[in-house]
């Protein structure tokens, strides 16, 4: 991918964030948090990679919301971006932010428990 499609892919993933904190009115759609744009070589069309609190459930309303409000979103950068092709947007779960959390914790509690081969100090 080259410099222009790198900067239109960092000016999306502002944009397109912007919009749905801002535009998007869904009561379906969670906290949301755009992580990364991938555009296609001809730059039609752009992966949003997005992540979200909550369970799976949330994460499917969420989704929904997303898939629904694209034609939106789209519509919107068309008027704010001068662009000769506006890229279709697809939303993709990103579950790298879930998965650094869940390993935190993990870690957390592996901090906090003594090792089982471990004797207590003898008391005299």
């Amino acid at each position: 991918m080259g410099i222009r499609a790198v900067r239109l892919a960092q000016q999306l993933r502002q944009e397109i964030a912007m919009i749905i904190h801002r535009e998007v009115k869904d009561p379906r759609l969670g906290f949301v948090t755009v992580t990364w744009v991938k555009l296609s070589n001809d730059l039609s069309h752009a992966k949003v990679s997005y992540s979200c609190l909550g369970g799976e459930e949330d994460r499917a309303r969420s989704q929904a919301a997303l898939d629904d409000s694209a034609p939106f979103i789209r519509g919107l950068i068309k008027k704010r971006l001068t662009l000769k092709i506006i890229p279709a947007l697809v939303f993709l779960y990103d579950p790298s932010i879930e998965a650094s959390i869940a390993m935190s914790d993990t870690l957390e509690r592996l901090h906090e428990t003594p090792p089982h081969d471990e004797e207590p100090p003898a008391t005299a």
